[in-house]
């Protein structure tokens, strides 16, 4: 069954996009464009 995450903004922690994905024990960690901080960030994984 997919859950619904949350990926957060490791410089700014603005919540800026959402994801669907099995439940397993690794953290998903991708870089990607924040709009608060105007610039690529990496976005890590929350609940």
């Amino acid at each position: 069954m997919k859950t619904k995450r949350v990926l957060i903004c490791q410089e700014c922690l603005s919540r800026n996009y959402e994801i669907k994905k099995t439940d397993n024990t690794m953290r998903f960690e991708v870089k990607k464009y924040c709009k608060k901080c105007k610039k690529h960030t990496i976005h890590k994984e929350g609940k």
